[in-house]
């Protein structure tokens, strides 16, 4: 028999079906979309607005009186470059190139001296929003150029390619007086491999000269780069273009000539090769013209291979001793290397041959018989190192072709008003 709910399980029950009801998610949802009709609609995604493109250029607009060798570019942040033009204002136009990943644009070409330019870059945002950057500036016009030439020590230009002695100097001969030493010396680079300490030496205003420390290694390479265009390196006198070139050292000749024992003893790579009889400078001077006083001596020190004649004409007078000397003469002479600026020669002179081994007789030459002048005329290379020994008289000067004289500790010094 069922018997009746109570009032209490009655109550009980209705407050289950009530809980019931508020569980249900259907009729909530339903209820809270009808209530609430701008929450739902703000839970929707939106797009954000990129950033624009920033584009630096340099030069600055409104830049005067630059180097034409400065770099001109662009950088851009939050974007990415799509077109650069540069053009002169003659209407030429100057090209560069934008780097892979658009960041940035860098011109290809150097500049010209006394020019405006206009450079106008377009870079664009990652919304694609362009924006257009504009420079205007100019380039200095100099009052004067100077150009720089790369020559050996007898002024003869370096072939490129060339096969040098261990002994080879680079002469950077310039045809203006250069006042700014320590510009052009930045703007000059030496390289070799293997590579090598060197440093200048200024003989003066318009020259100067660069030498390892150490003789050269036979086979090396080197390489020489004059970037004097855009650098000024006086008072308005700027460098008028680049040169460069490049020559490989040859086998090591080294001459030793004795003015004691009258030989020339010839090594190749540290092993005697030839030894040759000589005459050397007798020694003393005598009376120039003008009361100079001329003397007879072959300097001591270490010269070079400066160049080689199959002939020359060798006047005394030329260095102010005259015909009518006792010493004077005029006479033509064969096979003949030069080693010094003012007309030391190694050469044949057959009358002499007499002394040569045994005694000094000479102006200052190194006399030798034909088959040897002849045979290290055609071994040697220009700058190949010959060294007098035993000879009375001063000192080989740097300025006759005494460079490798000059110690180390003074030549990286710098010369003549370095720096």
């Amino acid at each position: 028999m069922r018997r009746p709910l109570s009032t209490a399980m009655l109550a009980a029950l209705a407050a289950l079906v009530l809980v019931a009801g508020c569980s249900t998610g259907k009729t909530a949802h339903k209820s809270a979309t009808s209530s609430h009709p701008q929450a739902a609609s703000t839970s929707s995604p939106t797009t954000a607005t990129a950033a624009p493109a920033q584009v630096t250029v340099r030069p600055a607009d409104g830049t005067k009186d630059i180097s034409p060798a400065v770099p001109v570019k662009a950088v851009v942040a939050d974007g990415a470059i799509t077109s650069a033009k540069l053009v002169s204002s003659s209407g030429r136009v100057l090209t560069g190139e934008v780097a892979p990943d658009g960041a940035s644009w860098q011109l290809g070409q150097k500049l010209g001296y006394g020019n405006s330019y206009t450079l106008r870059v377009e870079a664009k945002n990652a919304d694609g929003k362009a924006v257009t950057k504009t420079s205007r500036f100019t380039t200095v016009a100099p009052g004067n150029f100077t150009l720089p030439y790369l020559e050996d020590t007898a002024t003869a230009s370096i072939v490129s390619g060339g096969t040098y002695g261990v002994g080879m100097v680079v002469n950077i001969q310039f045809d203006e007086p250069i006042t700014n030493k320590a510009a052009a010396e930045k703007a000059i680079s030496i390289t070799s491999e293997p590579a090598v300490t060197g440093a200048f030496f200024w003989l003066n205003d318009q020259t100067v000269h660069w030498r390892p420390a150490h003789y050269w290694t036979a086979g090396t390479q080197v390489s020489v780069h004059a970037n004097l265009y855009g650098v000024e390196v006086g008072n308005g006198l700027w460098g008028q273009q680049d040169v460069s070139t490049h020559f490989k050292i040859g086998a090591s000749h080294i001459a030793i000539a004795d003015a004691r024992s009258h030989n020339v003893k010839v090594y190749w790579n540290g092993k005697l090769e030839r030894t040759m009889p000589t005459s050397m400078g007798r020694g003393g001077c005598v009376p120039g013209v003008h009361g100079a006083r001329i003397c007879l001596w072959t300097p001591p020190g270490t010269y070079t291979v400066m160049n080689r004649q199959p002939s020359v004409v060798m006047d005394s007078a030329s260095y102010g001793l005259p015909h009518s000397s006792p010493y004077g003469y005029k006479e033509t002479i064969y096979w003949a290397t030069r080693i010094s600026s003012d007309g030391i020669f190694l050469h044949e002179l057959m009358a002499t041959v007499w002394a040569q081994g045994h005694v000094n007789v000479s102006h200052g030459c190194v006399n030798l018989n034909h088959v040897n002048a002849f045979w290290y005329y055609h071994n040697s290379y220009v700058g190949d190192v010959v060294t007098v020994v035993h000879s009375g008289g001063e000192p080989l000067h740097v300025w006759q072709n005494g460079d490798w004289s000059v110690p180390w500790s003074t030549w990286v010094k710098g010369g003549v008003n370095a720096g």
